[in-house]
């Protein structure tokens, strides 16, 4: 007869039951493991097997057989060791048939019999309670199954002390809820001196709920300003803070329970790939927009991530969640956001793109260049203004920009004009204005600071 042992596989955020089933049948001593199981699922007869020698216990000199059901669904993590033991010592006889029914089991073991922490406790027990089981875990991630509110936990330290608790012989106590750990203070929108353009336009992206691009140059604040929005956001609910737990709890970043109604901030690297972003990799574990959810993912630098990386995140701002697929499987984690992203504008934007153009100057722009004109109108516009802030002194350094732009505008001509004489390739519009083809009025504003 076959022992059997409930435990959960990991689709996402998603616990799935799999049955453990061991048998012991005549023939060649050896342990197998059959049922998709990746390497890590593979590797637990050897520890099960240096368990067992920790506690003075051999395996029976027969073949040992561990099914894990249903065998079409792919078998990922270290959580299979403690499910795959309690079966082989049920069906040797170490621990009653009957004492298992009505659990299910995940935790890893080390070689010494202890059972040592896995990921993804909350999402087990929240799973073992919906098919009306207990849940038997390591012990240090009892607090957080706790949390899953009526669902039966034992957490034991080792295989000897859970041995004893169902031959009766030590009763293991419930673990208690993990606290509601405070973060860090919030950074405060007062530290931020002037942009009260920018701060105004944060405080109604939080209100509302929106994404917010800040363009300006370096120093100006945007990554200050970005970092204080999870301050000015409420904190999270009981249905938000079991969601996002969640996410965490499958990527293994809960510590002994302890849980947060901070807001999550995430902002990864420019150089992170569309995997870190949305989720991937060999395991495909949740990427920094699930992370983030329910709360901000800031992206610094924004140009310099990858466009492909960048057209990844499109379907989870829209749906608010990510599908991660593979050639056998589907995997949903949550993604609802608040973008929140930051850019250097151009820095070799004409200063005549922000000023009334008319005449034969105009119609010099192609229909092709003036998207782009535009941009860096946008660009050239917001950089200034931002970088002179509201203080007396608005009009001198708006002066400085302006004078400074012009000399720049100069040295692009100058080069543009060299260029143009050695045969270098450049723009339609660019050739007629260095040829006198077309003229620009001069604006009253750059009379006034020629």
């Amino acid at each position: 007869m076959a022992a059997r042992v409930v435990t959960v596989a990991f689709e996402g955020v998603e616990a799935r039951r799999v049955d453990v089933e061991v048998q012991l049948t005549t023939g060649q001593q050896v342990f197998v493991i059959v049922g998709l199981a990746d390497k890590a699922v593979a590797e637990s007869r050897e520890r099960v097997r240096g368990a067992f020698a920790g506690l003075g216990l051999s395996l029976p000199g027969k073949r040992i057989v561990a099914n894990l059901a249903p065998a079409d669904l792919p078998k990922e993590g270290t959580h299979f060791d403690l499910p795959i033991a309690l079966a082989v010592m049920s069906a040797i006889g170490v621990i009653p048939m009957d004492a298992l029914d009505g659990w299910a089991a995940m935790g890893e073991l080390s070689l010494d019999g202890r059972i040592v922490p896995a990921a993804g406790a909350l999402p087990a027990a929240m799973a073992a309670g919906a098919m009306g089981l207990g849940l038997i875990c390591p012990e240090a991630s009892g607090p957080e199954a706790a949390w899953a509110g009526e669902t039966r936990i034992l957490a034991p330290r080792s295989l000897v002390s859970l041995i004893n608790h169902f031959r009766g012989s030590q009763i293991l106590s419930a673990p208690s809820p993990g606290p509601i750990v405070e973060g860090e203070r919030p950074k405060d929108l007062r530290d931020v001196k002037g942009q009260e353009h920018a701060k105004r336009a944060l405080e109604i992206a939080a209100a509302g709920g929106h994404n917010l691009l800040f363009v300006g140059p370096p120093g100006s604040g945007k990554s200050m300003l970005a970092q204080r929005l999870p301050g000015l956001l409420p904190p999270l609910s009981s249905k938000e803070l079991l969601e996002t737990s969640m996410v965490h709890s499958v990527a293994g970043l809960i510590a002994r329970g302890a849980l947060t109604r901070d807001r999550p901030f995430r902002a990864p690297h420019h150089s992170a790939s569309m995997a870190a972003l949305t989720g991937g990799g060999l395991r495909a574990k949740p990427g920094e927009v699930s992370l983030a959810h329910n709360g901000v993912l800031f992206l610094d630098e924004l140009p310099e991530f990858g466009r492909q990386a960048l057209d990844s995140l499109r379907a989870p701002l829209e749906t608010g969640e990510v599908m991660v697929a593979r050639a056998n499987f589907h995997i949903r984690y949550p993604a609802r956001v608040q973008l929140v992203a930051a850019m250097n504008p151009c820095g070799r934007v004409a200063l005549w793109s922000s000023f009334p153009r008319s005449g034969r100057w105009s119609s010099a722009i192609s229909t092709s260049s003036r998207p782009m004109t535009m941009r860096s109108v946008m660009a050239s516009t917001i950089c200034r203004f931002s970088s002179c802030g509201s203080s007396p002194q608005r009009s001198v350094r708006l002066r400085t920009s302006l004078a400074a732009s012009s000399r720049e505008r100069a040295l692009m001509r100058s080069t543009s004009r060299d260029a143009w004489r050695c045969g270098s390739s450049s723009s339609s519009w660019a050739r007629r204005a260095e040829s006198g083809a077309c003229l620009r009025p001069k604006s009253s504003l750059e009379s006034s600071f020629a």
